[in-house]
Parts: structure tokens; C-alpha cells; sequence
């Protein structure tokens, strides 16, 4: 039986652990977070989509433990690293996570082992900075002594048809040895494997998928604005427009981007692009439109509000959805934030309701919001706001029951395409 070690037991890292328990390895999860690690060896869980009985029956059976201490690598197969890549105030690429991580692990390195990382980040972090931390305090050589290996995580938290054990897995090793090992213990999970030439070239995959969806989503956050202008909207165009069998793929607008990959990985690679003098103004141009989207939506909100002749300032305004996608609790780098700061500073008196999210953490980027609460359901509290800003678009959420309670409802999801004329209804 193989024996795994997982570092960093969060929307990545914990699924993958679990799968390598249910396909016969053993596993042990490493994360600085005690209270994580805590909550596992109770067998509760911290991420909603995860069941609290898929964690008790693994640590239960002994496939499965979790640990602070990474000395426990002394005993495994393969290190497997799943830590956060952020970008920094100047949205720069923040790797810190991954060179103390590395830090870390190399003084429990031993020869034979895998170190494979999962977190998405620019090409040649894996063969150049993660190398370096390993080798230096190890003693060792990669490809020699230890295999080295870049496979990016595909997750997709709240899709039920996203099950990790079948996304089909990228894997580039720093030597054919190197990728071997990895396809071998990869293999063990996951049941197709797509292996390709280099470290380099699999974390380019990973950055050339997000970037292929923040370039279609700024395109028709674009034409939202463009058409809505013209009085046309954007969701009944791109349902037709859906309907062509090839050559077209569907994209939705929103309310700006979210989540871990989308808004952070096109500037990983621009970054990176500048080392070697080349400029990425497409990409660019995406970020900029998405990330002036908040601006686009509340601009809309004081719209809808003013035709009330009600101003923004000073009118009480409830955010629908915190997490940055529907049916999920997690809120990195929810647009649902920028939001509530933009309200804020015109003056608006601002709440929100999500019942994944019924307490705010303390996040590096929005320390400000740390201990909001969602507030309760009801519909004399719903009808008290002067509008609720539908920023996430749960299916928990009783739309119908919304459309009876609220005053005004500005939707930037189309969560509300049933909406009757009588009631005040705005797409933003």
C-alpha cells in the first residue's frame, strides 16, 4: 500500500486525499491550520460539499490522518502539494506559500520519493523555485535522488458531475523517470492520465485553461454592457445563440470574477511574460473589463434606485450570495466583496444572506468584513431593504418568494428569468 502525504487540506487538497484513501493508498494530510487538522481527526468537515461521513469513514478505516507535523514525510511514497498561489497588493504572483512549503518538506525528504505540486502558478516554478528549496535543503538532486512533478488540480466545487476520480489528470514530470513516477502514482486515483513533456508545459495547461474562460467571460461581460445599451438582452441572445451545434461554446456574465483560478492565473502569466519581453494585451484587456464589473453593477443599482427617486446614498441594500459561485461555500476572491466596499463608499447601508456563508473569516483582502453575519430570511427583514443585489445565484433561494417580498431587484445572474412585469426587476 502506497503511502500519500497531502499538504494544504482545503478545496483541493482535502478531495484528492479522500479519493487516494477510497482507491486503496494511505494518506496523510499535512496543514499549518490546527484547526483543520483537529476537525478531520474528528471526522467533521469544514467544506460543505464534503460530507462529514466521507471524512469519518476514511479515518476511521486508517487509511486516512492528518497532521501539522511534516516529519511524517519521512515515511511516504509521494508529497503532494495543494497550497494557495495569491497574488500580492501589486497583483503580482505571491509563491510564498509554495517556497515555505518546500522549505518544509525538504529536510524529510528521502530518495525514490515524489514531490509532484498541484497549485496553479507561472511556468518554471516547479523546475526552478520549488527545485531549488528541495535540493537545497535536502542534500539531494531532483530526477536523481527524488522524482519532481507539476499536475494541476481541476476542481470544481458544487458541480456533482466534477468527481476527481474522472477528470482526466495533466501530469509533466522534470525527467521521463520523473513523469513515470508520477503517472504511477497519480495512477492509483485517477483513472486517466494525460502526461505531457514537461513541468513547464502542465502548469501552462493550467494557466491556458483559466485564461481561455476569463478571455469568453470578459468578452460577454462586454457585450452585456454593449447590448443592454441597445435595449437587448444578453442571457436570451446567448440562449439562441447556444442552440448553433458547433462553433459556438456559451459563456455567462456576472457581477465580476471569483474563486481561486479565474481572476488570479491570467496574471500569472502576464507576469511571467515581461521575463521574457513579451506583452499579453489580450489578456490584459480581459482582467481589466472583469474586474470593472462591480463598478458596471452598482451603477445600475444607483439607476434602478434613482428611478424611485431614491438615492444610493443612504438606502439599504442586501447582497445575495457571498461565495463566488452558486450552491458552494467558498468565497476567494468573491466579487460579492468588491461590491459591498463599492456600496459601502456611496453612502449605501449594506447586509448580505448566504446561508453557505452565515459568518464572514478573516480574509487577507477584506479584513473589514471579518465577523458579518448573513442576516435570517424572513420577509419582513427582505422587504425592509430598498434593494437586494443578486450577486450569487443559489438554488437554496426561493426566487419566487424573493420576487413577493422584495422592493426593488437588481439580478446580475439571471437568476430570475420567471420574473412577472409588475414586479421592479432590473439585469445588471
Amino acid at each position: 500500500m502506497k503511502t500519500i502525504a497531502i499538504v494544504g487540506l482545503g478545496y483541493v487538497g482535502l478531495p484528492l486525499a479522500l479519493q487516494f484513501c477510497r482507491s486503496g493508498a494511505k494518506v496523510v494530510g499535512i496543514d499549518i491550520d490546527v484547526s483543520k487538522v483537529a476537525a478531520l481527526k474528528e471526522g467533521r468537515s469544514y467544506i460543505k460539499h464534503i460530507s462529514a461521513e466521507s471524512i469519518g469513514e476514511q479515518m476511521a478505516s486508517g487509511r486516512f490522518d492528518a497532521t501539522a507535523d511534516f516529519s511524517v514525510i519521512t515515511s511516504v511514497d509521494a508529497v503532494i502539494i495543494c497550497v494557495p498561489t495569491p497574488l500580492n497588493k501589486n497583483r503580482e504572483p505571491d509563491i510564498s506559500f509554495i517556497v515555505e512549503t518546500g522549505k518544509e518538506i525538504a529536510p524529510h525528504l528521502r530518495k525514490g520519493v515524489l514531490v509532484s505540486l498541484e497549485s496553479s502558478t507561472y511556468p518554471g516554478t516547479t523546475d526552478e523555485d520549488l527545485l531549488q528549496v528541495l535540493e537545497a535543503g535536502s542534500g539531494l538532486k531532483a530526477g536523481v535522488d527524488f522524482a519532481l512533478a507539476f499536475s494541476p488540480e481541476r476542481e470544481d466545487p458544487g458541480n456533482p458531475q466534477s468527481v476527481v476520480a474522472t477528470i482526466p489528470k495533466v501530469v509533466g514530470g522534470l525527467t521521463p523517470s520523473c513523469l513515470k513516477k508520477a503517472e504511477e502514482i497519480y495512477g492509483i486515483a485517477i483513472k486517466t492520465l494525460v502526461p505531457v513533456s514537461s513541468c513547464r508545459a502542465a502548469e501552462a495547461t493550467k494557466l491556458m485553461e483559466n485564461i481561455f474562460r476569463c478571455v469568453n467571460i470578459a468578452l460577454v461581460n462586454e457585450l452585456k454592457v454593449v447590448y443592454g445599451a441597445m435595449g437587448i438582452d444578453i442571457w436570451e441572445v446567448i440562449a439562441a445563440a447556444k442552440t448553433k451545434p458547433f462553433g459556438f461554446m456559451p459563456f455567462y456574465p456576472g457581477p465580476g470574477l471569483g474563486g481561486h483560478c479565474i481572476p488570479i492565473d491570467p496574471f500569472y502569466l502576464t507576469w511571467k511574460a515581461r521575463e521574457y519581453g513579451e506583452s499579453t494585451r489580450f489578456i490584459e484587456l480581459a482582467g481589466e473589463i472583469n474586474t470593472k464589473m462591480p463598478e458596471h453593477v452598482v451603477t445600475r443599482v444607483a439607476e434602478a434606485l434613482n428611478a424611485f427617486k431614491k438615492p444610493l446614498n443612504g438606502s439599504k441594500v442586501l447582497v445575495l450570495g457571498l461565495a463566488y459561485k452558486a450552491n458552494v461555500d467558498d468565497d476567494r476572491e468573491s466579487p460579492s466583496y468588491v461590491l459591498m466596499e463599492l456600496l459601502k463608499q456611496h453612502g449605501a447601508e449594506v447586509s448580505y444572506y448566504d446561508p453557505f456563508v452565515p459568518v464572514i473569516k478573516l480574509t487577507r483582502e477584506h479584513p473589514q468584513w471579518a465577523g458579518a453575519r448573513s442576516i435570517e430570511w424572513g420577509r419582513d427583514l427582505v422587504a425592509s431593504y430598498d434593494c437586494v443585489l443578486i450577486a450569487t445565484a443559489h438554488a437554496c433561494v426561493d426566487y419566487k418568494q424573493l420576487s413577493s417580498w422584495a422592493q426593488l431587484i437588481v439580478d446580475t445572474r439571471n437568476a430570475m428569468p420567471f420574473v412577472t412585469p409588475s414586479v421592479c426587476y432590473v439585469k445588471a
